[in-house]
């Protein structure tokens, strides 16, 4: 990759946004430039009526994400190296943008496909649980270290984890720190699928496809509810079904959807 190459690669296509971590010779962690692209990235899609499904995924064939580069973010946020470049200064001036960066908190209701094509390691694994589906290459590793050199994985796992996998497979993950892989993922329910590394993007566009042909209200307000309502007590967790499910009923794409069928014909979904 060249040097002038940026550290985020951005495609709109089809309502369809694909983000590609574009540092493989630095196994594509988040340098301030990258996590300032991001989060601009995801501001853009969550505010653009044209984009349904974003995807988001790696360079070369090694890493998926290696999570913050330890050389320039990391000393950067700590205070041991002072911004230098305009990327520095542009993601100091507002550290909001490294939460939104890796969806951190960051409130998007639109869906997010991870397409992980190689080592998601730390904050990589962090960024694939924050995503809404998750296919994997064949020869992907997952795993949260930081225990291991004396850190916890803050990025969003301690919350995530466990509500996402049994509380026993979470624990192991977070505190012993060991890599797993891309089949052991698949098999706690942690992945959607694993495909051979050729098949990885056709099956993450397939996947944005068919969400994005799908009434764009009713997979937002399907994704918010469910994210509001997890963990709340069942009364007040139905109270947000109730009042997700009546946004999308009064809506102009719950009468075209039905209509559609009716007259055997594909619904022209506005998301209103």
């Amino acid at each position: 990759m060249a040097e002038t190459e940026p550290h985020l690669l951005v495609e709109r296509r089809d309502a369809v946004m694909m983000l590609t971590l574009n540092r493989p010779e630095a196994r594509n962690s988040l340098s301030p430039e990258m996590l300032v692209r991001l989060a601009e990235a995801w501001y853009e899609f969550r505010d653009s009526d044209d984009l349904r499904v974003a995807i988001l995924t790696g360079a070369g064939d090694e890493d998926f994400c290696a999570g913050g580069d330890l050389k320039l973010t990391m000393p950067l946020m700590t205070g041991a190296r002072q911004p230098e470049t305009e990327w520095d200064h542009r993601l100091m001036a507002n550290l909001q943008q490294f939460a939104d960066a890796i969806l951190r908190g960051f409130e998007l209701y639109k869906p997010v496909i991870a397409a992980v094509n190689g080592k998601a390691l730390g904050g990589g694994t962090e960024i694939t649980n924050a995503c809404d589906l998750r296919v994997a290459a064949e020869h992907a590793i997952f795993g949260t270290p930081e225990a291991k050199v004396g850190l916890l994985p803050g990025g969003g796992s301690l919350t995530r984890l466990p509500r996402q996998v049994p509380y026993a497979k979470a624990v192991e993950i977070l505190m012993i720190g060991e890599p797993f892989s891309a089949q052991d993922a698949l098999a706690m329910g942690l992945l959607n699928y694993v495909v051979p590394r050729d098949e990885l993007l056709p099956k993450a566009r397939e996947l944005a496809t068919k969400l994005a042909e799908n009434g764009p209200l009713a997979v937002r307000k399907i994704k918010e509810g469910i994210l509001r309502a997890s963990g709340r007590p069942l009364d007040e967790a139905l109270r947000i079904e109730d009042e997700v499910s009546a946004a999308v009923m009064v809506s102009s794409d719950a009468r075209e959807g039905p209509r559609a069928f009716k007259e055997k014909r594909k619904p022209r979904f506005t998301g209103k």
